[in-house]
Parts: structure tokens; C-alpha cells; sequence
């Protein structure tokens, strides 16, 4: 047998995991990042969709079309992600 017909050896569960756990950390720091310049760009609480409550000591605001869009992009993202470990 030659040293160029080698066959490939299996990654263990624990290599497999590991690749996985450094993919979702490079995915978290990514969305950080993209979240921080987001929020530095576009004021959410001024989107359209977005309810806000506000007393005299209280102020709550939800940003329902902000999270509906961030929603739809991570499934793209973890589609993505989950595609590419599956090959």
C-alpha cells in the first residue's frame, strides 16, 4: 500500500464537535458585529412595526418588524451553516 492511497481516517465525535462549536462561535462573532454596526446605523426603536409604551417612569419598546427580520436572516445564515457541515 502507498503512502499516496491512504485511506482517510473517520473524525471522531469529539473532532466533529469541536469543528461544530468553532463554526457557532464564528457565527456568534459575526452577528455581534453585524448587530453593533446595525445598531450604530438604524435606531430600532425608529423602525416602522415597533411598539412603544411609555409612562412617566417606564418605557418599554418592542421591535416586532426588526425581529421578524432578524429572524429570517439567521434561519438564512443557520441554513447555510448547517449545509455546509452536512457535505
Amino acid at each position: 500500500m502507498s503512502v499516496y492511497n491512504k485511506p482517510k481516517k473517520k473524525d471522531t465525535m469529539a473532532e466533529q464537535f469541536g469543528r461544530i462549536l468553532v463554526i457557532i462561535g464564528i457565527a456568534l462573532v459575526a452577528s455581534g458585529l453585524v448587530f453593533l454596526l446595525v445598531t450604530r446605523l438604524v435606531n430600532l426603536a425608529d423602525l416602522p412595526g415597533t411598539l412603544k409604551i411609555e409612562t412617566e417612569n417606564f418605557q418599554l419598546v418592542i421591535p416586532l418588524f426588526a425581529s421578524i427580520v432578524l429572524s429570517v436572516i439567521l434561519t438564512i445564515i443557520l441554513n447555510i451553516v448547517i449545509r455546509m457541515i452536512n457535505r
